[in-house]
C-alpha cells in the first residue's frame, strides 16, 4: 500500500535542507530497533518485491512517505548485501491520484520476456496490486526499473489482470522453470482463496487453479507465497510450502502467517491430508441433548426454553455442533439478550473441552452483566436527525448524525437508537471536529458510546472524543481499531461545578482515521454494562477465562486451561448481552477432560505463533540456493497504536526457512540468517551446569545485561512445571518472560509485564507454541532488540515474535524455575551491535 509524495522546488528543498537535517532520526530513539530494519520516519507495513541482483538483496515494503499511520500506501526501499546491513534508499513506487500501490512482489526478467530492458541489462519487473481510489478495485499491475531499482516506470497498459473485485491482491511472481514461464501466486482475500496464473512475459496471464478455502479462516487471507524445499535436505523429496498470511483469525489473535505443506505440478496445489480430527475424551458435563438446559438456569430470551436442533428463525446455517441440540441465543435475532448458568461444579480436571460459535464479542473486565447504562442527564443522543446545538468544522461529520454503516465501511454496531457520530464519510480521508455546547459538570461521571480508530489525544492524527475545560483537554478516549461502540466513562468529580464541552476529534486520513460516538450521558455512577457474546468460566465470582466464536455459525473446539482452578468450585456461563451484528453465542459438548482440545486455528500449521509476525514472504533467487524469508514484525490488531516516533513498524530478523520431520510430521523451520552473527560482540558470557529451584535469579549477572542480547539456552528436564529465561526485566516488576510448560509441551512468552501494554486491550497477554522435549533437554534461541523479542525453540520449529516496551532501565536477564527445578546445562549472552 503507498502514499502520496508532494513535489517541491528545488529552491524550497534547499532552504529546509539545513531544518530536515537537525531533525533526522537519531536511530537512537527509546524504542527504535538496531538490528531489525525500520525506515528513518514515518509508517510501514508489508515487505514485498524481496528480490536479489547484482549482489544486492532488495527489500520494499508498504509505506506512507507523508505520515505515522497507514495511507497513501507506496513501496519502501532498502538494500543489503548481507541481509542484516541495511542502506534505506528514496522511495521505489508511489501512489498517485489514482492509485494506491498494495503489496506485490519483484522479479529480474534476464530473458527480456516484458521488452522493458535488453538481455544485456534486464528489466527488474515489481508485480504490485493496484487499489484504485475511484471505487476500490484491486488489481495487478507492473512498473519495471533499469538501473538496479533506483528509479521505476509504471506500465503503461496496466493493469495485466482485472477480475473487477475489490479484494484481490498481493501477487508473488517467479520463474516456472518446468514450464519456462511466469507463476503469480495472488490472493482473493474474503474467499480464503489462492489463485494461481501463468503467463510468458508478465502481461499476458493465463488462470491454472485456485487453492481454498482451507485451514484457518477467520479473517482475510493476503500475502500468499508459493516455494518448494527439499525435506529433511534430501533433495530427492520435495515438497512446496504455500504460505497464506491471514488477518484477523490467527494462532495468538490479530495477525499471523500460515502455511500449508503439499505438492505443486505446475498448474494446481494439493496439500497434504491430514485426515480428521477426533477430540480428546472426557467426562461430558452438558451436551445439551435433551429437551430442556437440565440444571443449567436461563435468564432473559435469548437462549429460548431449552437447546436448538439447528439455526432458529432468521438465522444463517448452523454448522459443527454434535448430536441433536446445542445452545443457542439467536432466539428473536441479535437484538435478545440473557445469560445461561451451568451449576456449580469441582474443578477436578486439567481441562474443560467445549464447541463455540457466533459472534466475536470478548468479555471485557469490569464490566457487569446487567446490560443497562447508569441514568443521567443526556448530552447527545444523535437521534433528531441533526447535530442541534452542536457545531462541526471540516468535512468528517456531514451534515447530520449518521444512520449505521457508510458506504465502504465494516458493519458498525453496538450504537443506540437509529442515530450516532460517524466519520467515516468517504472514507478515511475526512477530517474535522464536533463540538457541544457549553455545560455544567453536575455528575461524576460522563458516560458515552465510542468506537472507530485508537490513535489518542496528542499523537498525529486524532480520533478521540476529548473533554475540554478552560480551553484545555483534561480528558480523552478513543476507539479500539474496531467498528464496534462499547461504553466507555471519565471519572469527573474532582471538576464539579466546571464549565465544560465535548469535542469529537477526527484529524486522521490513514487506516482506522474515524471515530464512531453515541449517547453522552452526564450520570452519577460510571458504565460498566457488558457488551459481549461468549463461553466463560467463573470462579470465586471471577471470570477467569472467556472464549468467543469468530463470526461464524460454525463451532469450533476451544479449551479452557483449569490446571490452576483444581479442587476449586466454579461455573460455567454462556453469556449474550450484545445486541449488534454477530450477537450470539453457540455452544455444545462441554468436557471435563485431561488434555486440551484443539481447534482448526490450533490445527492449522503457523511460521510463527506470535503476535508480531505478519505479511511473511521470501526472496526467490538467493545466490546460495537458499529461502529467507521476512515479516512485518507487528499486528493489525494495535498497529496503528505502538509507541514509536517518528517511525511506526519493523521488520522481523531474516530467516534461512528449511522443511524438517519433527515427531513424525513434515514442519516448516526457521532460524536468523547465519550473517546476524558477525554482530555479536565477543567474547559472549556464559554459565553452565546451574541448578535452579522455585526462583528467578540473575543470569550471569552484570555481563548479560542488556537490550539488545542473542541468547543461546540449553536445559534439561528435572521436575519443575515451568522454567526458562526473563528478559528486560526492571524496576515495578518489569519483565518478559521466554518459558516452558513441561506439562502442557509448550514454548510460552508473556508480555503482560512487560513494559508499556496498556496502548491497546488485545497487547499484554500470553503466547504459546507447541514443543516438545528431545531428549529430555530443550533448547532456545532468544534475540532481544530494543522494542522485540524472537524466540525460536528446539530446531526452530516452535517459533515466537513478540513486539516489547519496557523502560530503558529495564535490562536485566534472569532464569527461573517454578514448583521445582531445571538444570540449565549451559548458556551462553552475547551483546549485539547496531546494523547501522
Amino acid at each position: 500500500m503507498c502514499a502520496l509524495v508532494a513535489t517541491t522546488c528545488t529552491l524550497v528543498a534547499a532552504t529546509l535542507a539545513p531544518q530536515a537535517a537537525a531533525q533526522a532520526p537519531s536511530f537512537t530513539e527509546t524504542y527504535r530497533p538496531q538490528f531489525h530494519y525500520t525506515p528513518a520516519k514515518n509508517w510501514m507495513n508489508d515487505p514485498n518485491g524481496l528480490v536479489y541482483y547484482q549482489g544486492e538483496y532488495h527489500l520494499f515494503y508498504q509505506y506512507n512517505p507523508n505520515g505515522n499511520s497507514w495511507g497513501d500506501m507506496s513501496w519502501g526501499h532498502a538494500v543489503s548485501k548481507d541481509l542484516v546491513r541495511w542502506q534505506e534508499l528514496p522511495l521505489a513506487l508511489s501512489h498517485d491520484a489514482g492509485e494506491m500501490v498494495f503489496s506485490g512482489s519483484a522479479v529480474v526478467d534476464w530473458d527480456n520476456t516484458t521488452g522493458f530492458g535488453t538481455k544485456q541489462n534486464p528489466p527488474m519487473v515489481a508485480v504490485y496490486t493496484s487499489a484504485y481510489l475511484n471505487g476500490g478495485k484491486q488489481a495487478q499491475s507492473l512498473a519495471y526499473s533499469t538501473d538496479r531499482g533506483r528509479t521505476w516506470t509504471k506500465y503503461q497498459a496496466n493493469p495485466v489482470i482485472d477480475i473487477g473485485s475489490t479484494d484481490f491482491r498481493d501477487p508473488k511472481v517467479q520463474w516456472y522453470a518446468p514450464t519456462k514461464s511466469w507463476l503469480m501466486t495472488v490472493s482473493l482475500s474474503k474467499e480464503h482463496k489462492v489463485l494461481f496464473y501463468s503467463s510468458p512475459n508478465l502481461k499476458d496471464w493465463e488462470l491454472l487453479s485456485e487453492f481454498g478455502p482451507a485451514g484457518a479462516t477467520g479473517g482475510v487471507w493476503e500475502c500468499p507465497d508459493l516455494f518448494p524445499l527439499a525435506v529433511d535436505g534430501d533433495r530427492n523429496n520435495v515438497k512446496w510450502v504455500l504460505v497464506v498470511n491471514i488477518n484477523p483469525g490467527g494462532i495468538a489473535g490479530g495477525s499471523a502467517a500460515q502455511y500449508f505443506v503439499g505438492d505443486f505440478d505446475g498448474r494446481k496445489f494439493t496439500a497434504v491430508d491430514k485426515g480428521t480430527y477426533t477430540p480428546p475424551s472426557g467426562t461430558v458435563l452438558q451436551d445439551f441433548e435433551g429437551s430442556g438446559f437440565g440444571a443449567w438456569t436461563a435468564t432473559g430470551t435469548a437462549f429460548g426454553a431449552g437447546p436448538a436442533a439447528g439455526a432458529v428463525d432468521g438465522q444463517q446455517t448452523v454448522t459443527g455442533f454434535d448430536g441433536r441440540g446445542f445452545a443457542n441465543s439467536f432466539h428473536g435475532g441479535d437484538g435478545t439478550t440473557g445469560v445461561l448458568t451451568s451449576p456449580e461444579f469441582t474443578v477436578g480436571q486439567p481441562y474443560l473441552n467445549f464447541k463455540i460459535g457466533g459472534g466475536r464479542h470478548p468479555h471485557e473486565a469490569g464490566t457487569v452483566l446487567d446490560g443497562t447504562a447508569p441514568q443521567g442527564s443526556v448530552l447527545a443522543d444523535f437521534e433528531g436527525g441533526t447535530y442541534g446545538t452542536w457545531t462541526a468544522t471540516g468535512d468528517a461529520f456531514g451534515t447530520a448524525p449518521a444512520t449505521g454503516t457508510l458506504p465502504g465501511q465494516q458493519q458498525v454496531s453496538g450504537f443506540l437508537g437509529a442515530g450516532l457520530v460517524n466519520t467515516f464519510r468517504n472514507g478515511d480521508a475526512t477530517t474535522g471536529t464536533l463540538t457541544s455546547g457549553e455545560f455544567t459538570i453536575d455528575r461524576k461521571h460522563v458516560n458515552f458510546l465510542i468506537g472507530g480508530g485508537n490513535h489518542p489525544s496528542g499523537s498525529p492524527g486524532t480520533t478521540a472524543v476529548e473533554l475540554v475545560v478552560n480551553g484545555q483537554t483534561v480528558r480523552s478516549a478513543t476507539g479500539k481499531d474496531a467498528e464496534a461502540l462499547n461504553w466507555a466513562s471519565w471519572d469527573v468529580g474532582d471538576l464539579a461545578g466546571a464549565k465544560a464541552r465535548i469535542r469529537i476529534v477526527d484529524d486522521n486520513t490513514g487506516g482506522w482515521g474515524h471515530v464512531n460516538v453515541d449517547h453522552v450521558v452526564l450520570s452519577d455512577a460510571p458504565a460498566r454494562p457488558s457488551q459481549e457474546a461468549s463461553v466463560n468460566l467463573v470462579v470465586d465470582g471471577q471470570v477467569v477465562r472467556s472464549a468467543t466464536g469468530s463470526d461464524s455459525e460454525t463451532m469450533d473446539w476451544a479449551s479452557f486451561d483449569l490446571r490452576p482452578y483444581l479442587g476449586k468450585k466454579a461455573r460455567i456461563q454462556l453469556v449474550d448481552l450484545n445486541t449488534a451484528g454477530w450477537g450470539h453465542v453457540l455452544a455444545d459438548q462441554f468436557t471435563a477432560a485431561a488434555v486440551p482440545a484443539r481447534s482448526v486455528v490450533q490445527r492449522a500449521d503457523w511460521a510463527d505463533y506470535g503476535k508480531d509476525y505478519y505479511a511473511a514472504v521470501s526472496w526467490e533467487n538467493s545466490p546460495d540456493g537458499k529461502r529467507y524469508m521476512i515479516g512485518w514484525m507487528n499486528n493489525w490488531d494495535y498497529a496503528g497504536a505502538v509507541p514509536t516516533s517518528p517511525w511506526r513498524g519493523a521488520q522481523s530478523v531474516p530467516r534461512e526457512m528449511a522443511l524438517r520431520t519433527v515427531n513424525g510430521r513434515i514442519q516448516l523451520t526457521s532460524k536468523p540468517v547465519d550473517s546476524l552473527k558477525p554482530l555479536r560482540q565477543q567474547p559472549p558470557s556464559t554459565a553452565s551446569g546451574l541448578i535452579v529451584r522455585n526462583a528467578s535469579t540473575p543470569l550471569i549477572g552484570n555481563a548479560a545485561k542488556g537490550k539488545a542480547l542473542d541468547v543461546e539456552a540449553t536445559f534439561s528436564l528435572m521436575d519443575a512445571t515451568r522454567f526458562g529465561v526473563k528478559v528486560r526485566t526492571g524496576a515495578g516488576g518489569e519483565e518478559t518472560v521466554i518459558g516452558y510448560d513441561t506439562a502442557a509441551q509448550e514454548l510460552y512468552v508473556d508480555r503482560s509485564r512487560s513494559g508499556a501494554v496498556d496502548f491497546h486491550s488485545t497487547f499484554p497477554g500470553v503466547q504459546t507454541a507447541p514443543l516438545k522435549a528431545e531428549n529430555g533437554k530443550v533448547k532456545l534461541r532468544i534475540l532481544v532488540d530494543w522494542s522485540s523479542v524472537e524466540v525460536f525453540g528446539g530446531n526452530g520449529e516452535a517459533v515466537i515474535t513478540d513486539q516489547v516496551f519496557p523502560d530503558p532501565a529495564s535490562q536485566g536477564v534472569q532464569v527461573f524455575a517454578e514448583n521445582g527445578s531445571v538444570r540449565l546445562d549451559r548458556a551462553s549472552v552475547w551483546h549485539l551491535g547496531s546494523y547501522r
